[in-house]
């Protein structure tokens, strides 16, 4: 049991390690030459680093964006943090060996509906197995199971969401990319294809799709906006300067220490978009080598199967739609908070980060069915959406002793609701 705690806790949870893993079994399985092998398995795992390294400057300037925002507007609420619930539910509840061995049971039930199913999707964010693992450890645990039941039916219900989530948002991300070579390995898709869908009816009302957000025609004095970075730098200068503005220097002060607030906040706008250059830079490196890598087990081990991999690998495709999908998708969280105590539910303070990774591809999603009108009611909605399912999981969270929390990937909230759903079934009979 310990060498299968060693290789759950310091493999299978380490994305990069799985890639690299997975591209070096795919060139070894077309038979190519050693230091292709090498060059392939190196230069996926340092792609995927760099992406890593990219998301992670990121979400260091959307944390100090979050907190002086909450502070700014004086909002108190639930907090959304499946990482609180994740190590609750392993101290607290002592679940941490269910937990891990949970996350290896839903990929091996993923690779075996991939194997012998139609719905060949291979999920890869390995991250997202562990909240999901979580998940469905904790609800199974609160109706009832316990040892190997408890790890079955959570490898069970979890392998089905890692399968079926990318195959349902397949026909949207084929149009997204204009090819079949990878799929979307994230748990938020049914808020994307929630938002699609409200993008569909806008596009049906106003009489067509309209102009796509990545076709923004811009006067000549302006015509350095069409540049991805700068017109992000645009957007995000202004929002982080009056943020930190009505914050003020008290808020932002265990951030900034010796340096006036406003220049931090300006600074950290500046390495938010830092961030979003070196996650593009690699996505398209990761790209340029999990794809053929993958052909190997495609071929070989599960035929025809596709990567499904995390949410950044879209945002090269429409960047714009990106920006548009976090600003709209923040306002819709902003306007779900105002709405949800009125059905006696938890006010759930907006996650920045959420806002942006959820919001920006559920932006790319409303982009491509509806254009831009699409985007902007579509992610107003998505924003109300994913403020009320995080909203309603919160009593059931605090039923099993997580009080003040929820988690905001709305599959995985899904998977809550499963589980819920089979103790009300069973309860009946």
């Amino acid at each position: 049991m310990s060498i299968l705690n060693f290789i759950i806790d310091n493999i299978f949870t380490q994305a990069a390690i799985i890639i690299a893993l997975i591209s070096f079994l795919g060139l070894v399985l077309q038979k190519k030459p050693i230091g292709t092998v090498v060059s392939g398995t190196m230069k996926t795992m340092l792609g995927f680093l760099v992406l890593g390294a990219g998301s992670g400057v990121l979400q260091q300037s959307l944390l100090f964006l979050g907190d002086i925002f909450n502070k700014a507007f004086g909002l108190k609420g639930v907090v959304a943090s499946i990482e609180g619930i994740n190590g609750q539910a392993m101290t607290d509840l002592g679940l941490g060996s269910e937990i891990a061995v949970g996350l290896l049971g839903i990929f091996i039930v993923n690779v075996l509906i991939a194997r012998f199913t139609k719905f060949k999707y291979i999920f890869l964010t390995g991250q997202a197995f562990l909240w999901e693992s979580t998940l469905c450890i904790v609800f199974g645990y609160y109706c009832g199971l316990r040892g190997a039941p408890l790890i079955l039916a959570a490898s069970i219900v979890g392998g089905c969401f890692a399968t079926f989530m990318p195959a349902i948002a397949q026909p949207i991300v084929r149009q997204i990319t204009g090819s079949d070579d990878i799929a979307l390995g994230h748990f938020c898709t049914i808020g994307y294809m929630f938002t699609a869908g409200i993008a569909k009816i806008v596009e049906k009302v106003s009489g067509g799709k309209g102009k796509s957000t990545e076709d923004i025609a811009l006067p000549e004095s302006l015509e350095f906006l069409s540049d991805t970075y700068l017109s992000l730098m645009v957007v995000m200068v202004p929002l982080y300067i009056i943020v930190a503005a009505v914050a003020g220097p008290a808020a932002c002060a265990k951030y900034c220490g010796d340096t006036n607030f406003i220049v931090y906040a300006f600074l950290q706008a500046m390495q938010f978009v830092v961030g979003v250059y070196v996650l593009m830079s690699g996505v398209r490196m990761l790209l340029a080598e999990i794809v053929p890598a993958f052909q190997g087990i495609s071929m070989k081990l599960v035929p025809n199967s596709k990567p499904a991999l995390d949410c950044p690998v879209l945002f090269p495709y429409a960047p714009n739609a990106v920006v548009m999908g976090f600003v709209f998708t923040t306002i819709g969280t902003l306007i779900g908070m105002v709405v949800t105590p009125l059905f006696g539910l938890p006010v759930v303070l907006p996650g920045v980060l959420s806002n942006f990774f959820a919001g920006g591809t559920a932006g790319i999603f409303a982009n491509q069915v509806g254009g831009r009108k699409g985007v902007v009611v579509g992610c107003i909605c998505h924003g109300i959406f994913i403020t009320f399912l995080p909203a309603m999981l919160s009593p059931m969270l605090a039923d099993i002793g997580f009080i003040g929390t929820t988690c905001t990937d709305v599959d995985t909230i899904v998977t809550a609701f499963v589980f819920m759903i089979f103790k009300s079934v069973a309860g009946i009979f």
